[in-house]
């Protein structure tokens, strides 16, 4: 009979590989054969070999394992989709070592079985099952396709410029802007079309006086008039450059209006340019930001939030490919769901801005992603004023929002976002998920209920319920 106390410290240390599933899951627990107990308490003086783990594995009625399972998980520190040398417990002579010499060695190796049960199969114990049995050049393979090139990445050549647009500029190429400025031939802009007729009801009820490009859009006139109510914000953000201007005659409106077109006209074509460079990089597009713009201050932030994190010393040998949202425009907005899902197809990793309103538009561009089984990265801005609501809404995303949380429709696996409220992390993740060096925690909420946590947004990436219903119904029927 092993020492009870020996026993109790072993089940402790070991207590979160116990999920109450059965096998591998299970398998140090206080009901467990006591010659498991018996074997691992001496493993300190007498090295735990594949053929001993795998008799102490048919004790505890689970499938054997392969020569090049034990050498993966427990005898090497392999390049992996993720750094294994950074999980608790591990030590450099693991990968030197002919077997198992120690507890924290058999530990270290559980947790990767865990973490990438979790990470790629949705269930730890049919993860198991996937790779016990393979050689160890095929387990190898298995995970090297998983990995990202990152030395490929840093070795490729620039792609073709994109044409430069003006920060104050890109919001002329929004929707908005484009359906108040584009006229068909022969005919006016919808915007100035409504100007000329504010400033001639304008003239008829205050004769003499002046006006601003604000108070025609926003007057009695347009008030008075659905067509122009309902698109006022529309139309306040295409005139956003103007709004202040003073209107004396008609002849001001033509000045005024025709100067701002040009700048349309310039940034549009340029805007159009650009998606064209980007559907030729689709193949190797490596980051998709999602977001939504609704004012001209809209625009600016988000060029400058790209700017700063694609443009980050962390980042540079990286020579990440990106869709800057400001720099893009398409001929319609059919083309343009079609070029967006594209997009997200095709992208390694996507970024979803929050913003004060949230659109279906980027939501569905999340969601599609998440579905996809690309990392997906929630960024809830910090507002110095409104610090409480940043981390309100940071809260909401990570712990609340069901939507953050997914099912990859090839696998079947869980799988959730990254929620943070500072850009410094945003390059952190990108950095680690290129260079695949992401970290997680393992956690166990409770019996069988296991999450894998990112470790610097303390997201939850992955997990597995332990309802046997829900669980045996899913994957029952997932893959029918």
């Amino acid at each position: 009979m092993p020492k009870k106390r020996e026993t109790e410290a072993l089940y402790k240390d070991f207590k979160i590989y116990s999920g109450g599933d059965g096998g591998i899951v299970d398998w140090i627990n206080p009901k467990s054969h006591e010659d498991i107990f018996n074997r691992l308490i001496e493993i300190k003086n007498n090295p735990l070999n594949r053929a001993q783990l795998n008799s102490l594995l048919v004790l505890a009625e689970e499938k054997t394992i392969s020569d090049g399972f034990y050498e993966y998980y427990w005898l090497t520190a392999p390049k992996h989709t993720y750094d294994v040398r950074q999980l608790p417990k591990y030590q450099a002579k693991f990968d030197k070592s002919p077997a198992i010499r120690s507890l924290n060695q058999l530990w270290w190796g559980l947790y990767r079985i865990f973490v990438d049960g979790l990470l790629y199969f949705g269930n730890i114990r049919a993860g198991y099952w996937q790779l016990c049995s393979k050689t160890l050049e095929e387990i190898k393979d298995f995970f090297l396709k998983k990995r990202i090139d990152s030395e490929s990445m840093k070795n490729r050549e620039p792609s073709l410029p994109l044409t430069e647009i003006s920060k104050d500029d890109r919001y002329l190429i929004s929707e908005m802007a484009c359906k108040s400025h584009n006229a068909p031939p022969g005919s006016v802009s919808e915007l100035k079309d409504l100007l000329l007729k504010a400033w001639a009801h304008h003239e008829k009820e205050k004769p003499g006086k002046r006006a601003s490009i604000h108070d025609l859009i926003t007057g009695s006139y347009a008030k008075s008039h659905r067509k122009y109510l309902d698109k006022q914000q529309q139309l306040l953000l295409s005139a956003d450059e103007i709004l202040d201007e003073s209107i004396t005659c008609p002849e001001d409106i033509e000045e005024k209006y025709e100067k701002l077109a040009k700048k349309f006209i310039k940034a549009r074509k340029a805007a159009l340019r650009n998606t064209e460079k980007y559907l030729a990089r689709i193949g190797n597009l490596d980051v998709y930001v999602a977001t939504s713009m609704r004012t001209r201050e809209d625009f600016r932030e988000m060029a400058d939030f790209c700017e700063k994190i694609f443009n980050d010393s962390k980042l540079r040998n990286l020579h990440l490919r990106y869709f800057d949202p400001t720099m893009s425009a398409a001929k319609g907005h059919e083309d343009k769901g079609l070029i967006e899902c594209l997009m997200v197809k095709c992208a390694k990793v996507l970024i979803y801005c929050a913003g004060r309103k949230e659109s279906f538009g980027k939501t569905a561009e999340a969601s599609m992603a998440l579905c996809l089984g690309k990392p997906v990265i929630f960024y809830c801005k910090k507002e110095e004023d409104k610090q409480k609501i940043t981390q309100d809404t940071e809260m909401f995303y990570r712990d609340v929002h069901p939507l953050t949380r997914q099912v990859e429709f090839n696998t079947g696996v869980a799988v959730g976002a990254m929620v943070t409220s500072k850009a410094e992390e945003i390059i952190e993740l990108l950095y680690r998920i290129f260079e695949n060096r992401i970290e997680y925690i393992l956690e166990k909420k409770e019996q069988g209920y296991y999450r894998l946590r990112e470790k610097i947004t303390n997201s939850v990436v992955r997990l597995q319920t332990n309802d046997s219903l829900l669980s045996q119904t899913f994957w029952n029927n997932y893959h029918q």
